[in-house]
């Protein structure tokens, strides 16, 4: 995990302890390339979640390494990540010997966001999901509300229970945890009730539905637009204060 970002990096090998696959490269990488050296691992493939920086920056120390391994990403975001080789299409299962690989289109926090899962086991889930919170629409590339809850009610919550999630920020979780647990997917399930407060996000009337804990310690909020739209904003772009004249409010400078 870095320390500015708190962005995981992962490396993932076949029981057979021959070949190994990275999902993202936003360092630190060295761990790992000592690991791989270390155990005499192929580097097989390097998978990227999508292009941010904050998964990418240490992408060109890995090829540095092992150059010639090829470089996935998603055919909408290939052009983002000049070193990327090839198209990560979701519905095309790879094999890296032991190892199943199965791409997850889940758009939201990008547009070509995947989510990949390894062996019906292990889920790696990018900026869509994480440990009691969920990626924001609000970063470069993003797409919407929609897509985002879609990506995660109707795709990533739907495999097995006992499905071990790692996110691509912080600790991991699993499926029955985030179902059980997350306070967004508590809501979009119908077990808890949504909020009603008045609020400001990015200086404009909302209602806040909720105002729930991120993975770095700062808050995520899910507010409703005037016309009735959603949106998933940073917390520290909301102001829990009505406007004094809510048709006069418009965008802070």
């Amino acid at each position: 995990m870095s320390t500015p970002w708190l962005s995981n990096t992962y490396l993932v090998a076949d029981d057979h302890g021959i070949e190994a696959v990275m999902v993202d490269a936003g360092g630190p990488v060295e761990p790992l390339l000592e690991l791989i050296e270390r155990e005499r691992y192929e580097l097989a493939l390097v998978l990227l979640t999508h292009h941010h920086h904050d998964h990418v920056a240490e992408l060109d120390e890995v090829l540095r390494r092992h150059p010639g391994t090829p470089v996935l990403i998603h055919a909408l975001e290939r052009d983002l990540v000049p070193a990327a080789t090839a198209d990560l299409v979701p519905g095309k299962t790879l094999t890296v010997g032991g190892l199943t690989i199965e791409p997850l289109h889940t758009p939201g926090h990008t547009l070509g966001m995947v989510s990949l899962l390894f062996n019906g086991t292990a889920l790696f889930t990018g900026d869509v999901l994480f440990d009691g919170s969920i990626g924001g629409v609000h970063a470069p590339g993003s797409t919407t509300y929609a897509d985002q809850k879609a990506s995660i009610m109707e795709t990533l919550l739907t495999l097995p229970p006992q499905t071990v999630i790692y996110p691509g920020h912080t600790t991991a979780t699993t499926v029955a945890d985030e179902l059980e647990t997350n306070p967004f997917v508590r809501i979009w399930s119908g077990r808890d009730p949504e909020g009603a407060e008045p609020c400001t996000a990015f200086g404009k009337p909302a209602t806040l539905i909720l105002f729930g804990d991120d993975y770095d310690g700062g808050y995520k909020a899910w507010v409703r637009w005037p016309d009735g739209s959603d949106d998933i904003v940073p917390g520290s772009q909301v102001s829990r204060s009505a406007p004094a004249d809510a048709s006069t409010s418009g965008p802070r400078a």
